[in-house]
């Protein structure tokens, strides 16, 4: 696969609304990564320590090994743990081989401040699914 570009990103549902400058960013921010299928990605009650926007394959969201939801392109995977301060609430496994940025603690938080509509964006995410999951 080709590297991430914003022309790629623009077309995700999450990101439709970000300026080509603001998706400059949040690709220079990350690291893109190329996974395979039954990778696990994150683990669930581990330290939020990395978070993922998926621009090409799909994943399997688990709760105590039972699927909560599946996920794709235009998501963004592991923010909330960050965004909230807390242990994982999820373990996330490919279902396909994955094309995905990869951002470290740091570099998310950083881009959440540099990057206004992105930062709106994740932790308008973050919150929507610790309603739809009744997490804490």
């Amino acid at each position: 696969m080709s590297e991430a570009q914003p022309g790629k990103l623009q077309q995700l549902n999450r990101l439709e609304t970000l300026s080509d400058d603001d998706l400059k960013a949040v690709v220079a921010a990350g690291r893109q990564v190329h996974l395979p299928a039954d990778w696990s990605l994150i683990w669930e009650k581990t330290p939020a320590d990395k978070a993922y926007l998926i621009v090409d394959g799909q994943v399997s969201v688990r709760r105590n090994g039972e699927e909560i939801a599946r996920l794709g392109a235009g998501d963004v995977i592991g923010e909330g743990a960050i965004v909230n301060h807390k242990l994982r609430s999820a373990s996330v496994v490919s279902l396909t081989p994955l094309e995905v940025i990869h951002f470290t603690r740091e570099s998310l938080t950083e881009l959440l401040d540099a990057v206004p509509a992105f930062g709106e964006a994740i932790r308008a995410t973050a919150a929507d699914r610790l309603d739809a999951n009744g997490a804490s």
